[in-house]
């Protein structure tokens, strides 16, 4: 009788066996998924393939990616606004230096601890070892060589994703697109766009605020001393501002047909004669040596004269700081328009910025480096630094 009772225990367990694939193995439930002992739902793992901003094809073997590399602090500055530090496995050399008028790093400190990789050029052989080293699942770039990406890529066998910035400094496109590739590399569409829709908002409460206000009301503004690959006087400008642009300001930088960043002649500025005058900070200790060697210049200018120069925030330094240029987006309205901006503080407006895009509203460590919002005078241009 026991004989017989095993022999049906032992029947009915390989019925069972077959019925259920018994053993350590998880089984795929009717989605698809696949279920572990304990019941919880995995994903199995799926290659992510996506088109960078250079149009080449790249495949991230390893799906979502869990650990990061950026190659400069360019791509650094996109990916904080959309991931957490928590997936870098390496930095630039330069990140581990110094914070400078780079609010994602001012709000990151723990990037410091993150081991470096070299300069991030992309084409240092002992940067390449490094990065081996650390065994990242995808490299974010900024570089317009697509041969030079491609090369890196072959050579470490690692999948690099080319960023970019675009032109327009703020409300760009390129921007836009940069952020949701990185978003759907790292798992965090939701984040990316969300991002792109702040900027958005921000581009049309700008834009709303002014687009109404008839040319022949507007006071006419100029931008000088702008920082591009360094520090300049107060004759580097752009015709086509794109801070101006945004709340369509009225600019007396016109008929250059260059675009970009250019030096004009000193003496078109005096024939300009413009209301308002804003200097980036980054630039001001060449503008205050400036006016030491010939003061009744600037003594020239109306703006000058009657206390009409403001100061705005570098937001040219290691690439653009987004962020930043649209801190001083609200800060230039705020100037030539008070009224539709009565309701702005250009300070906490800053920090509602940096906090939404780094995760800290850092506008006072800005100040502390450069100076913040406020008028320049020629009692400053005087001093060693400007007041903070």
């Amino acid at each position: 009788m026991k004989k017989r009772i095993i022999s049906l225990l032992m029947i009915m367990c390989m019925a069972m066996t077959l019925l259920t694939g018994c053993g350590s193995k998880p089984a795929n439930d009717a989605d698809g998924e696949v279920k572990t002992e304990a019941g919880e739902a995995k994903e199995a793992s799926e290659s992510i393939t996506v088109t960078d901003m250079l149009g080449r094809e790249v495949t991230i073997e390893n799906g979502v990616a869990e650990k990061v590399i950026a190659n400069n602090s360019g791509a650094l500055r996109l990916y904080c606004y959309v991931g957490s530090i928590d997936k870098l496995v390496g930095v630039p050399e330069r990140e581990k230096k110094d914070s400078r008028r780079r609010p994602y790093a001012l709000a990151n400190p723990g990037i410091v601890e993150i081991p470096s990789f070299g300069q991030g050029s992309g084409s240092n052989g002992d940067d390449f070892e490094k990065i081996l080293e650390l065994n990242p699942d995808v490299i974010f770039a900024i570089d317009d060589d697509k041969a030079n990406l491609d090369k890196m890529q072959e050579k470490l066998g690692i999948p690099v994703v080319a960023l970019s910035y675009g032109t327009g400094v703020i409300f760009d496109e390129d921007v836009y697109d940069s952020l949701k590739l990185i978003g759907e590399i790292i798992g965090e569409e939701e984040r990316a766009n969300e991002v792109v829709e702040y900027m958005e908002e921000c581009k049309k409460d700008l834009n709303d605020r002014t687009k109404d206000i008839p040319d022949d009301q507007k006071l006419t503004a100029y931008a000088g001393g702008l920082a591009w690959s360094g520090s300049h006087g107060i004759e580097s400008t752009r015709e086509n501002y794109p801070l101006f642009d945004a709340v369509n300001a009225k600019n007396v930088v016109q008929g250059i047909g260059q675009d970009g960043a250019i030096m004009i002649d000193k003496e078109k500025l005096l024939e300009w004669n413009p209301d308002r005058i804003f200097i980036d900070l980054a630039s001001f200790s060449l503008v205050q040596e400036d006016y030491m060697k010939n003061p009744e210049y600037y003594k020239s200018l109306d703006a000058f004269k009657n206390g009409e120069v403001y100061s705005q925030l570098p937001y040219v330094w290691c690439w653009v700081n987004v962020d930043t240029a649209m801190a001083d987006a609200y800060y230039i309205g705020k100037v030539l328009y008070p009224e539709q901006f009565k309701d702005v503080d250009p300070a906490e407006k800053a920090d509602e910025i940096y906090e939404f895009l780094v995760g800290k509203g850092v506008y006072s460590e800005m100040v502390e480096e450069d100076g913040g919002f406020q008028k320049i005078t020629l009692e400053d241009l005087e001093n060693i630094e400007v007041e903070k």
